[in-house]
Formats: structure tokens, sequence, C-alpha cells
């Protein structure tokens, strides 16, 4: 198979980084994870989120668009845990939606994006995990983050309604999506193998591809 640019997207605790490991050990790819740190703007965000909100997600977005280029610049298969398009599409509009970046920031942000992501070339393929919220505080709680385990319902089903919107009408690449209730890749070598199957198929163009 010729080169491949596949991205692992979803909520909070669903098992991207995950399936970014295990599918990079089976299907031989390069994995590419996800950086948790290294934002100058995040000690400042977390104690004003209002006034901070646009330098913090400019910063996220920044990063993320550099190592999007960077993966397309690879000369192997490369999978990546969460896709550039999350952090305007999932994260930034969830806090414009709770008042924490004002319409003016919100819309000269999302502008950068646009234009932006006009141009930059997608992934050859986006999985989608879906999940619903037990599940996710399940996961949350199995792995252990103490950071983690006082995040609210509300806000991981905030989330979970982003992402539904967002995927429902994503067009720049074909979409895989995950059925993660059902499916345990973690737990069950026969669902990842499943899983590994399906994007397989996918990349070669079968439209019809199902998991259930």
């Amino acid at each position: 198979m010729k080169k491949r640019f596949v991205a692992i997207a979803g909520n909070i605790g669903v098992g991207k980084s995950t399936l970014t490991e295990l599918l990079s050990r089976k299907l031989n790819w390069e994995p590419f994870f996800e950086a948790v740190n290294g934002n100058p703007y995040l000690a400042d965000f977390y104690g004003d989120m209002r006034r901070w909100s646009f330098h913090s997600q400019i910063y996220f977005l920044s990063r993320r668009l550099r190592h999007h280029w960077q993966l397309l610049q690879r000369p192997n298969s490369v999978v990546q845990d969460r896709t550039v398009y999350e952090d305007a599409e999932i994260f930034a509009r969830n806090l414009y939606r709770q008042g924490m970046m004002d319409e003016r920031d919100y819309r000269s942000y999302h502008e950068l994006y646009d234009v932006v992501t006009t141009v930059l070339p997608p992934p050859d393929l986006i999985v989608y995990l879906r999940a619903t919220v037990p599940t996710l505080q399940e996961r949350i709680r199995q792995r252990g983050r103490s950071y983690e385990q006082d995040i609210d319902i509300a806000y991981l089903s905030q989330l979970n309604e982003l992402y539904e919107e967002w995927i429902a009408n994503f067009s720049l690449c074909p979409v895989l999506t995950i059925p993660a209730d059902a499916l345990d890749f973690v737990a069950n070598p026969e669902h990842l193998d499943l899983i590994a199957g399906k994007i397989i198929e996918k990349l070669h163009g079968r439209e019809e591809v199902v998991l259930e």
C-alpha cells in the first residue's frame, strides 16, 4: 500500500491514543501522539478563560497545523492521535458557546482556521471513535489520570454534541465511524483486527464499509 495518513478523532477518554498505538504496531505505521504540554498561555487561560481563550486556542491551532504539515511530509504511513479540525470545530466552538470567547475573537479565529484548512491537504481517512458519556466516564476512570477524574458530565455531553455536529457535516476526506461502546479494541484483539481491516477497506475506496 502507498503512504497513508490516518487521523483518530473523538472525545476525551474514548481511546484515541490507545488506538493510535495499537494500529501503529499492527499496521507498521508511524504513530504521532497529541502533545499535552508546552502551551505558554495555559496557566493564564485557567486563571481567566475569557481573557486568554483566544490566545490559547491560536497557539493550539498553530501547533496542530505545523504537526499536520509535518505528517504530510513523512515518507511512510502515519496514524495521528487527534486531528487539526477538532481544535476549532470542538474546543474553540465550545468555548464560544459557553461565553468564554467573545464573538469578535471567535470569528477571527475561525476565519484563520477556514483559510488554512481550505488549502491544507486533509488526511486520507479520519477514524471517528463514537461513545456515550457513561463509556467515556468509565474509560477516564480506568486510565486514572487525576486531573481528569472531576470532568463534568455536562462538559462531556457538550463535547459529544459538537463532535456529532462536526462529523455529520465533514466532507474534506472519508470518515470511518467506530462504535466505541460496542467495540473494546484493548481487551479484544479481534475487535482491533476488525477495525484495522475496515480501515484498509475504506482506504481502498470501499464506501459501503459499516461497523456495528
